[in-house]
């Protein structure tokens, strides 16, 4: 049985080429506390930003690996044996197969690049 999250993913690509992507109104307009929309495609990957607060469940991505940079707020990315504290202007790459649980304790903005296919749900969620 499929787990069911409370979290909004936009999936669709809101910004073509050569369009100005303005972060602030995304952020501005978001009444979610969990908030993904992919923002432009960039070859085979994406580029999404996160405006987030709280936590996230654990999983992985198998065939995938993610990048996170944060442009506002505080994002701990806990793994198995230690977990990442990231600040503004501060990001990291957690390879494929790894697993993960970000989580962001204030209101937090970040910027994702992840491949075009990938399920932000992740395979094998605990």
């Amino acid at each position: 049985m499929e787990k069911k999250y409370d979290y909004k993913q936009q999936m669709d690509i809101k910004f073509k080429h050569q369009e100005v992507i303005d972060v602030s109104k995304i952020v501005d307009e978001c009444q979610e506390k969990w908030f993904n929309q992919t923002l432009t495609k960039i070859n085979n990957s994406v580029a999404r930003i996160g405006i987030i607060e709280g936590e996230y469940h654990w999983h992985k991505h198998e065939n995938d690996d993610e990048f996170f940079f944060v442009l506002s707020g505080k994002l701990y990315i806990d793994l198995e044996n230690k977990t990442i504290e990231l600040n503004p202007n501060q990001g990291t790459t957690i390879s494929k197969g790894v697993m993960h649980k970000p989580r962001a304790p204030i209101k937090t903005v970040i910027l994702m690049v992840e491949t075009v296919s990938i399920d932000p749900i992740g395979n094998d969620n605990i």
